[in-house]
């Protein structure tokens, strides 16, 4: 298996050396919105221990991540009067993974609505900032 990388970038935005627009934040967990959002609400759920995906994650740091990821799931879900959610967790270059910091895509659904792709310009900061507000009021 191929070592976790402490350079990636959500290491980065960890060590608050890169910014992003946080969500939410625990002893054990980060949620920030995505910065190229393939819908309105995307976020991110990382933990705070590094691992570079499900693979290799510790199990006692899965325990407490999944429980954040559902609780952020339902708060976009309401917030975004979603009519589901699309939760993502890519492992390995071959399975679509890019970013080597295991993390959780969190993604309101509504029906007939198709997701935008994941790459392109970035999102206006000042919208993920009012989107993150609205899920934080939705917590």
């Amino acid at each position: 298996m191929t070592a976790y990388d402490r350079d990636n970038i959500f290491a980065k935005i960890l060590a608050g050396t890169i910014p992003s627009v946080k969500l939410y934040e625990d002893e054990d967990t980060l949620a920030f919105m995505d910065v190229m959002p393939q819908a309105p609400g995307h976020l991110l759920v990382i933990p705070k221990a590094g691992s570079r995906n499900l693979l290799d994650a510790d199990p006692a740091v899965l325990a407490k991540l999944l429980p954040v990821v559902q609780k952020l799931a339902n708060a976009a879900k309401e917030a975004f009067e979603a009519d589901g959610v699309y939760i993502a967790q890519f492992n390995e270059p071959a399975a679509g993974q890019t970013v080597f910091h295991l993390h959780f895509h969190v993604i309101p659904r509504h029906d007939g609505l198709p997701l935008k792709p994941h790459a392109g310009g970035m999102a206006d900061v000042e919208l993920l900032k009012a989107q993150a507000e609205k899920i934080r009021a939705a917590l």
